[in-house]
C-alpha cells in the first residue's frame, strides 16, 4: 500500500489541515480533534481502500486504519506539515465538547502514545512471571534481573513518562512537566519516604508547612494532575512575562510553584483521590464478581468501537499501582476471544474466498489483542457474529469473575495476558478460571457464529450463466439487482488484483476489468453519491440500494486529476448507460499506472450473495454482477 496516497486521501477527507485541532494514533486507529466535523467527509473516507472504518466518538474523529496506521500516522503528518503531537486546541473556531468526549479525549491522547510500550512491558513482565513458575529464570539470577528492569522501568518511572505525554495533551512544555514527573520519584524523594516511615522519624518542612512524603513510583493521578496545574501557570506566565526572559523564568517559576505544591498538596489530595478509586472498583467487583465480569465483558467491544474503553485504561492502571493488582483486565480476555471466536466461524463457514481471507487474517491479529480488523472487517458487518461474540464475551465474564482473576502487570488482552495473570505463589484456580472462561467465550462464539451466523449460501450450478441469474432474481419480487458493465474489457477476479485492500474484499466484493476504451458508463439507474476529486473513482447507489463503487486504475489518484474528465456531479440522477467519466487510456499507461479498475459493492453486508460475470471479457452496459439479497 502506498501510505502517502492513503494519507492525502484521509487528509482531504478530514477537511485538509486547517480543520485539524490535533492528530494522534493509538494500535489501529487515526485519532483528529476537528474543528468542524460537518466538514469531514466520513462516507468517503469509509469506501477508501486504505479504510477499514470510520467512527466518531469521544470527541473524536476516528479513522480505523490496522495494523500500518503508524506508517499512514506518519506520511499524513509529512504532507499536513504537522509535528508528532501538535495540538491546536485552542485555536479559535474549535468545537465544545461535553464533560465525557472532554475526559475520554484527555485520558486517550495522555496515554495513547504508550500504549505499544505498556502493552510490551506487561508481556514481558508475565513471561517473567511464568519463567520463575517453570522453573526457567531464578529471581537472584543476572538474567532474571536485567529483564525485569527492562520490564518494570516504565512503570517505577511512570510519573516521569507520564509528565511528558500530559504536558503535550495539555498544551504546556512537555520537557517541564517531566521535571516534575522526575522530582516525584526522585532518590532524594524516595529516601524520605523511606526514612518517614522509621520510628521516631523527625518531620519534614517546606517553609514551616509539613511534609507528607509518599511513594509515587508507578503512581498515575498525582503527576497528571501536576501537569494540569503546571501547564495552567505556564500559559498564565507566558502572557504577561517579557520574551526576553519568558524562556527561562517561565520554567523556572513553573518547577519552583509545581513541584512544592504536588508535594504539599496535589500530590496527597491525587494519592487520596487515587486509593478511593481502587476502594470503590474492589467493593463494586467483590459484591458480585460473576455479574461486574458478565456486564463487562458483554459491553466491552461496544465501548471499543465509540472509543468509550479508554475511561477504564487509567482505573486499570490505578489499580495496578495502589492494589498492586488489577481485575479488570482478565475480565476482557473473554470479551476479546469472543470476537476471535466469532472470526474463526465465519472463517469456517463462509464460502466467498475475499471473506474467508479477510476472516484469517483478522483471527491472528485478534488472538493478540488487535480486534479491530475482526470487529469493522468480519463481524460487525454481518452483525449476528458480532451479537455471538459478545454474547460469548458475556458469558465467559462470568466465569473469570467467578474465578476472581487478577494481572499482575498492565498489557492488551490478548493470549499473553495468561502469564500475566500467574501470581507470584504459583498457578492457581484463578488462572484455570481465565483460561476456561476465555475458552468457552471463543467457543461459544465460533459455534453460534458458524451455525446461526451466517445465512445460508444459495447454489447457483457453476454453468448457470449470469443473464440467467440476472432472469432469476428480476423475477423473485425484487430480491436482487444486475449490475451492468460500466467499462467494456477483458474480466479479472478481484483477488487477482494488484492491491491487497481490493483484493482483500475489505471494500466489498466485486470483480476487476482491464478497460479497452476510456470511458465510463453508469452501471445502474441511480444517484452519484460521491465523486473523488480526482476524478479517478465514482460511487453510485441505485434506485434499489446497491452502492457501486467504480476505482479506474491502481492507485491513479497520484495524478491529481490528469487525464480524467467527469461528466457528472455529486448529487445528479443518472440511468444506466449515461457517460460518467473519460479517461486517456494511452496517456495513463504511459505514465506507468495500472489500468485494471475494480467495480465493487460497498455494502456487500447487505446481500447474501453477489455473483459475478462468467468469461474472459465484457461489453460495456452487459450484465456484470447480480446482487442477491
Amino acid at each position: 500500500m502506498q501510505y502517502t496516497t492513503v494519507a492525502s486521501e484521509i487528509l482531504a477527507g478530514v477537511g485538509g489541515k486547517s480543520n485539524i485541532n490535533s492528530v494522534v494514533h493509538c494500535a489501529t486507529r487515526l485519532r483528529f480533534k476537528l474543528k468542524d466535523s460537518s466538514r469531514a467527509d466520513a462516507l468517503a473516507l469509509k469506501k477508501n481502500p486504505g479504510v477499514i472504518m470510520v467512527v466518531e466518538s469521544g470527541g473524536q474523529f476516528q479513522v480505523v486504519i490496522g495494523n500500518h496506521v503508524s506508517e499512514v500516522y506518519q506520511a499524513l503528518l509529512r504532507q499536513a506539515g504537522l509535528s508528532d503531537g501538535d495540538e491546536n486546541e485552542h485555536q479559535p473556531g474549535s468545537q465544545k465538547e461535553n464533560l465525557l468526549s472532554h475526559s475520554i479525549d484527555i485520558i486517550s491522547g495522555i496515554f495513547t502514545p504508550l500504549l505499544g510500550i505498556l502493552a510490551a512491558s506487561g508481556i514481558l513482565k508475565g513471561f517473567l512471571a511464568l519463567s520463575v513458575v517453570c522453573g526457567w529464570l531464578q529471581p537472584t539470577s543476572g538474567s532474571y534481573m536485567i529483564l525485569f528492569a527492562a520490564s518494570d522501568s516504565l512503570f517505577y518511572f511512570f510519573p516521569l513518562v507520564l509528565g511528558y505525554t500530559a504536558g503535550k495533551k495539555f498544551g504546556g512544555n512537555p520537557f517541564i512537566t517531566m521535571a516534575i514527573g522526575g522530582a516525584l520519584v526522585h532518590p532524594l524523594m524516595l529516601a524520605a519516604f523511606n526514612a518517614a516511615g522509621q520510628p521516631n522519624a523527625a518531620a519534614v518542612y517546606f517553609l514551616g508547612i509539613p511534609v507528607t512524603f509518599i511513594n509515587y513510583t508507578s503512581s498515575v493521578i498525582p503527576v497528571i494532575l501536576a501537569a494540569w496545574v503546571s501547564c495552567r501557570l505556564e500559559k498564565g506566565f507566558n502572557r504577561i512575562l517579557h520574551s526576553s526572559i519568558k524562556n527561562f523564568f517561565t520554567p523556572l517559576l513553573c518547577l519552583a510553584i509545581t513541584v512544592p505544591a504536588t508535594f504539599l498538596l496535589i500530590g496527597p489530595l491525587a494519592t487520596w483521590l487515587s486509593h478511593l478509586l481502587a476502594t470503590g472498583f474492589q467493593l463494586i467487583y467483590s459484591a458480585a464478581p460473576p455479574i461486574a465480569g458478565g456486564v463487562l465483558a458483554g459491553i466491552w467491544q461496544i465501548c471499543v468501537i465509540f472509543g468509550l474503553h479508554w475511561g477504564l485504561v487509567p482505573l486499570m492502571i490505578n489499580n495496578l499501582s495502589v492494589l498492586g493488582y488489577d481485575a479488570m483486565l482478565p475480565l476482557l480476555l473473554p470479551a476479546v476471544m469472543g470476537q476471535v471466536g466469532a472470526t474463526l466461524g465465519v472463517f469456517l463457514r463462509t464460502r466467498d474466498a475475499k471473506m474467508k481471507v479477510l476472516a484469517g487474517s483478522a483471527f491472528t491479529a485478534g488472538i493478540f489483542g488487535i480486534t479491530e480488523p475482526a470487529v469493522y472487517g468480519v463481524t460487525l458487518p454481518t452483525k449476528k457474529p458480532f451479537i455471538f461474540g459478545c454474547i460469548g464475551g458475556a458469558i465467559g465474564g462470568v466465569i473469570v469473575g467467578y474465578s476472581q482473576a487478577h494481572v499482575y502487570s498492565f498489557g492488551l488482552a490478548s493470549i499473553f495476558s495468561f502469564a500475566q495473570i500467574i501470581p507470584a505463589t504459583g498457578i492457581d484456580a484463578s488462572v484455570w478460571g481465565a483460561i476456561i472462561g476465555t475458552l468457552i467465550a471463543l467457543i461459544f462464539a465460533a459455534i453460534g457464529t458458524f451455525f446461526f451466523g451466517l445465512p445460508a449460501p444459495i447454489a447457483v450450478p457453476e454453468t448457470e450463466s449470469l443473464s440467467q441469474s440476472a432472469f432469476i432474481t428480476e423475477n423473485h419480487q425484487g430480491l436482487g439487482e444486475v449490475v451492468f458493465s460500466p467499462i467494456s474489457g477483458q474480466l479479472l477476479a478481484l483477488t487477482d488484483v494488484n492491491d491487497t485492500t481490493f483484493a482483500s474484499g475489505l471494500l466489498g466484493a466485486g470483480i476487476a476489468i482491464i478497460p479497452q476504451h476510456g470511458r465510463v458508463v453508469s452501471p445502474v439507474a441511480g444517484v452519484v453519491a460521491s465523486l473523488f476529486k480526482t476524478h479517478h473513482a465514482i460511487g453510485i447507489e441505485s434506485d434499489f440500494g446497491t452502492e457501486i463503487l467504480i476505482h479506474v486504475g491502481i492507485d491513479t489518484v497520484k495524478l491529481e486529476g490528469q487525464y480524467f474528465t467527469a461528466h457528472v456531479n455529486v448529487g445528479d440522477r443518472v440511468n444506466t448507460g449515461d457517460l460518467l467519466l473519460e479517461f486517456d487510456c494511452v496517456a495513463i499507461t504511459a505514465a506507468g499506472y495500472d489500468l485494471t479498475t475494480p467495480v465493487i459493492i460497498s455494502n456487500s453486508e447487505d446481500y447474501q450473495d453477489i455473483l459475478p460475470a462468467k468469461g474472459l471479457s465484457i461489453t460495456e452496459q452487459t450484465p456484470l454482477l447480480t446482487v442477491i439479497r
